[in-house]
């Protein structure tokens, strides 16, 4: 009686591990499938950038690496000033991104902090933004910018970029920073910490894996912005990568490997701060929802 249970337990659990089995390969094997699917239009993008303009279309399928592949193309985007068009890009990524996240530090912990009733006035006023597109407010932001005299200037695609950043990077600092136990803030209190203190020295490091996170994602929206260039730039002094990139299309035709070449080096620094920052970023989502 013994052996037939113990032989019974024994096949149902050969079975549940069998299904468990084809359940972990089935799992696999979309993961994988998904994989290719995500990561082919990344290698399709190097595959072309080392492939010739005149082979391009009559040579080899593109979806295929080429024979005799050429670092030309790249070459051309580098004489091209793509180097001045990087660092036009750079300073107002990173300018954008420094006062984004500062501002809303601050004014999260304001909000969280504060009883008032203007203070969630104007939270919710902020918020409001989240609604608004850049479409619909590109025609009010062209006249005040304008106004200002920082038409055709980096500071003209600063202040736009600031303003567009702050509603979403607020809301998501906001969520984490009130999840902070009140304790913390009270016994930092009694020991007389004023408030610039446990800002800087409970909220901040508490929270950065939500302010790398949300610095991350606001530094990729910057660097990718079009719009703002397209209408608030004219000159080439003040051209950024999003813009340049156009250049590489003549009136009729596109030269693809270069236009290839070109996204491929401009997509090299959010390529470098996501490896870097990626487990912040993992963190961060995961951050300020606890409750």
């Amino acid at each position: 009686m013994a052996e037939s249970q113990t032989m019974l337990n024994t096949n149902n659990y050969e079975q549940r591990r069998h299904k468990h089995s084809w359940t972990n390969i089935a799992f696999t094997t979309f993961g994988v499938i998904w994989l290719i699917i995500s990561f082919y239009p990344v290698l399709y993008i190097l595959m072309s950038s080392l492939r010739e303009q005149n082979g391009f279309l009559t040579g080899s399928p593109t979806w295929l690496p080429t024979i005799h592949p050429t670092f030309s193309n790249y070459l051309t985007v580098l004489q091209a000033g793509f180097v001045h068009f990087f660092f036009n890009s750079l300073i107002v990524s990173v300018l954008s991104v420094i006062f984004t996240v500062a501002f809303s530090l601050f004014l999260a912990y304001v909000i969280v902090r504060s009883r008032s009733r203007m203070v969630r006035i104007i939270f919710n006023i902020f918020l409001i933004g989240l609604a608004l597109p850049i479409q619909a407010a590109i025609i009010p932001v062209y006249v005040l910018i304008t106004k200002m005299g920082l038409y055709d200037s980096l500071g003209g695609l600063v202040l736009p970029s600031i303003a567009f950043g702050i509603p979403l990077t607020l809301l998501f600092l906001v969520n984490f920073v009130r999840d902070i136990p009140n304790e913390l803030y009270e016994s930092m209190g009694i020991e007389g910490a004023s408030d610039f203190k446990i800002l800087f020295h409970l909220v901040t490091p508490l929270a950065l894996p939500s302010i790398i996170s949300i610095a991350i994602y606001q530094f990729i929206l910057a660097w990718n912005n079009f719009l703002f260039p397209l209408v608030l730039t004219q000159s080439d002094n003040v051209k950024v990568l999003p813009l340049a990139v156009v250049q590489f299309q003549g009136e009729h035709t596109m030269d693809i490997p270069v236009t290839m070449a070109a996204v491929t080096l401009s997509a090299l620094p959010l390529l470098i701060a996501y490896i870097f920052g990626g487990r912040f970023i993992r963190r961060g989502m995961m951050a300020g929802f606890g409750k």
